[in-house]
């Protein structure tokens, strides 16, 4: 029976089905193993569950031969050095698809949030600031004909252009490495310069997946390009925003708002965008429905059931 590590708790449905299965270790405390621990699991288990919480990198690999499937909880997995799994020879797999509709909600969420400052408006009422209705109160911005900009029009993205689309009467834009048939369907308007997106946008919306390829592409110089005004909402990866030209642009009042879900360096969240009222600051929530959150489990476990079986994995990405 394979011996499989999962490095942070998930949901009990998931973890029954697992222990069922497999001779399991659970992470009952749900504190994250250290690169030393995370490097000896190597030597003594044959399947990684990692979360996007948890480092694998060059280190890690070298701990041991025994692993020879990482399956990863979650989209994204640009935590987990590939290159050096594929020399080593351990696939890496990940949880696609079934955490669109999550992730695409929350950004909507954010874009209301900021858009219509209600995090201002809570913040200031659990004070015991708010001093009642009043006509110029915490003025914000509707989204109705708003040109919203997508950077990255896959899954998530297209979800995302949907719901602005045929739910907020909003006009869509995108730029990716190609035009897509998707867009068709929200009469999306394609830019293959990223900063002509940024130029015509009223709010943008980040969707790209992270990794060395996209580190910093919207930095100080993209956010330059972005109209005075505008919005920025990253459900993404925080690897692909400059926080501290974000902050510059806020304070400076470039940009009326921004709303993020994720962090280059997370738990932490960089110290700037922490004062600033006009950020809407959320704790890597894009996922966090119950639905979704079991869905991600079960795919991880079709992917451990082929591996132990000797079938090519269903998500395999390395």
């Amino acid at each position: 029976m394979l011996r499989v590590l999962v490095t942070r708790r998930w949901p009990e449905a998931v973890e029954a089905v697992l222990a069922d299965k497999f001779d399991v270790t659970l992470n009952g405390s749900d504190t994250p193993l250290t690169q030393a621990e995370l490097a000896r699991a190597m030597a003594e288990y044959d399947v990684l569950c990692p979360t996007v919480s948890d480092c694998i990198d060059a280190e890690v690999l070298c701990g041991g031969d025994r692993v020879k499937l990482i399956a990863n909880y979650g989209v994204g997995f640009d935590h987990i050095d590939c290159a050096e799994a594929k020399a080593a020879g351990i696939a890496v797999s990940n949880t696609p698809g079934v955490l669109t509709d999550a992730t695409a909600d929350l950004t909507i969420t954010l874009m209301l949030m900021a858009t219509r400052r209600a995090s201002e408006g809570e913040r200031e009422l659990r004070r015991g600031d708010w001093s009642g209705w009043r006509p110029t109160h915490l003025i914000g911005a509707g989204l109705q004909d708003k040109v919203l900009g997508i950077v990255g029009f896959g899954r998530i993205g297209q979800a995302v252009a949907r719901r602005a689309r045929h739910g907020f009467g909003m006009r869509i834009a995108y730029h990716s490495s190609s035009e897509k048939s998707e867009a068709k369907e929200v009469d999306a308007r394609y830019f293959d310069d990223l900063h002509d997106l940024l130029a015509n946008s009223e709010i943008v919306s980040l969707h790209m997946p992270g990794g060395a390829e996209t580190e910093h592409l919207i930095d100080a110089e993209a956010i330059a390009a972005m109209r005075p005004g505008a919005y920025l909402i990253n459900t993404a990866r925080g690897s692909v925003l400059d926080h501290n030209a974000l902050a510059d642009a806020l304070h400076s009042g470039h940009l009326a708002g921004a709303g993020l879900d994720v962090y280059p360096d997370e738990p932490d969240v960089p110290p700037d965008l922490l004062e600033v009222d006009s950020a809407v600051l959320l704790p890597h929530l894009g996922s966090a429905t119950r639905e979704a959150r079991e869905a991600m489990g079960m795919r991880a476990l079709e992917n451990i059931r082929a591996h132990a079986k000797g079938h090519d994995l269903p998500d395999r990405v390395a």
